[in-house]
């Protein structure tokens, strides 16, 4: 309780002027925040979101919640999504689904009942599996930070303590709380590095828990300063007129890095990853002037050394260039993998729709991934006749909102795939095939 109110303090989260929506999903780590909160006399009100993806057992954590804060005489707001019809209307991950659905609600939530403040229960091991997450997945200095104890109204008042801190306090203050199941998967990647690798490093050095809250506030520390630096660049070298932001990349002080700069200017600002960043810092150097580099919302151009960045509009094709042995490249919310293998290394030719096995003698380099076409035509995998991309995504009942999204990879005039629905069959591997190109959409 102590450390709590310390934390809480120094860092000046909140008050007890504030009034906190506790967003409180059943889990340990949620119940102790509405214990604590409670017990130290603050104004709250409760947020708990039935995702509908576990059965009965998300049932019975929104009824074990409902019980425990009209218990406690506590105003309890609990909604159910339709998270996987969302989903299909979206196109989006379910990760991704569920975090917009559930901040989406929490903010109208804030307007309706007049809360200040959004509590979050992530604690210290969160911030330490995110840093690992983000470490293999490849990331700048910001995304080894760990998790931000603040962003707007949303604050983490539990980042000071550990899952073992928390676990103590239900047991000694005798806490109800329920245990999600899919926390023991470890089809999940968080899963893999909490089950497996984090223990094996505190096995290793036993106060790895406490080395790690420390590299992460040194890192904090580090990624602050950094921001500073950039602020200031960005007023001297990042104009905007009419729509259109200009970073001129001469008035970058030669005393700083211009890469890491640029990176930091267009991640930060724009989204871009560090992978496009790279390339278009890449084609910087070499003079281009006619390709153009995406991240999720944004198209960034080369135009006599500087870099014009806009928003992508509807009507954008989004077009991006994929030369022979690129690994990646983005498009809209999504990132493909390129993997080059040969017949004996495919195990099976009956895929989910997010991975393509192409035939990669029958393609003409360099590809081409952008946004559909009217007039578009493909020959389906598994059909003699040609067949309008339009018609296709129709017949497939695509929402209108997820048809302006769709994107299709291009050999020469040729449509090798509409990504993550169905290749042409004109690209098809055989027993013949030699060398295959196997392509992996994901969500970001």
């Amino acid at each position: 309780m102590q450390a709590f109110e310390k934390y809480v303090e120094r860092h000046e989260l909140f008050s007890h002027e504030d009034k906190i929506l506790l967003t409180v999903s059943g889990g340990v780590d949620s119940m102790v925040m509405l214990s604590i909160f409670v017990r130290l006399g603050y104004k709250v009100e409760v947020a708990h979101c039935n995702f509908g993806l576990r059965g009965k057992e998300s049932d019975e954590d929104t009824e074990m919640v409902l019980r425990e804060c009209e218990k406690l005489g506590i105003v309890c707001h609990s909604k159910n999504f339709d998270t996987l019809g969302e989903m299909a209307r979206t196109g989006d991950s379910m990760e991704m689904t569920a975090r917009r659905l559930r901040y989406e609600w929490f903010y109208e939530l804030c307007q309706t009942e007049g809360c200040t403040v959004i509590a979050v229960a992530h604690h210290a091991n969160d911030s330490i599996e995110t840093f690992f997450i983000n470490l293999l997945r490849g990331t700048g200095l910001r995304g080894l930070t760990g998790i931000n104890r603040q962003y707007g109204r949303v604050v983490r008042p539990l980042l000071y303590a550990t899952r073992k801190d928390i676990l103590e306090y239900a047991v000694q203050n005798h806490i109800p709380y329920r245990e999600d199941s899919s926390n023991r998967s470890t089809k999940y990647l968080r899963n893999k590095i909490r089950l497996g690798l984090l223990p094996l490093l505190q096995e290793i050095n036993p106060k790895f828990t406490a080395l790690m809250r420390g590299n992460l506030y040194r890192l904090n520390d580090a990624q602050r300063f950094i921001d500073a630096a950039i602020d200031n660049i960005r007023e001297v070298a990042l104009h905007s007129e009419n729509g259109i932001d200009t970073i001129e990349v001469g008035a970058i002080d030669a005393m700083y890095p211009r890469d890491f700069v640029i990176y930091e200017l267009l991640n930060s600002s724009y989204g871009f990853k560090g992978d496009v960043v790279e390339e278009l810092n890449k084609a910087l150097k070499r003079g281009v002037t006619d390709r153009r580099f995406y991240s999720r919302d944004y198209v960034a151009y080369l135009d006599r050394g500087n870099i014009l960045v806009a928003p992508i509009e509807d009507e954008d094709d989004c077009e991006v260039i994929i030369e022979r042995g690129d690994m990646r490249s983005y498009c809209g919310n999504s990132v493909l993998y390129y993997e080059h293998t040969d017949i004996d290394n495919v195990n099976e030719y009956r895929l989910p729709s997010d991975i393509a096995l192409i035939d990669e003698s029958k393609l003409q380099y360099p590809l081409r991934l952008r946004r559909w076409r009217e007039g578009d035509t493909f020959i389906p995998f598994g059909m003699a006749g040609r067949k309008k991309v339009g018609d296709y995504l129709t017949d497939q009942k695509v929402p209108i909102v997820e048809r302006k999204r769709q994107f299709v990879l291009v050999s020469g005039e040729d449509i090798v795939w509409v990504v993550g629905r169905r290749t042409d069959d004109r690209f098809r591997i055989g027993a013949n095939s030699e060398n295959i190109l196997k392509i992996t959409k994901y969500p970001i």
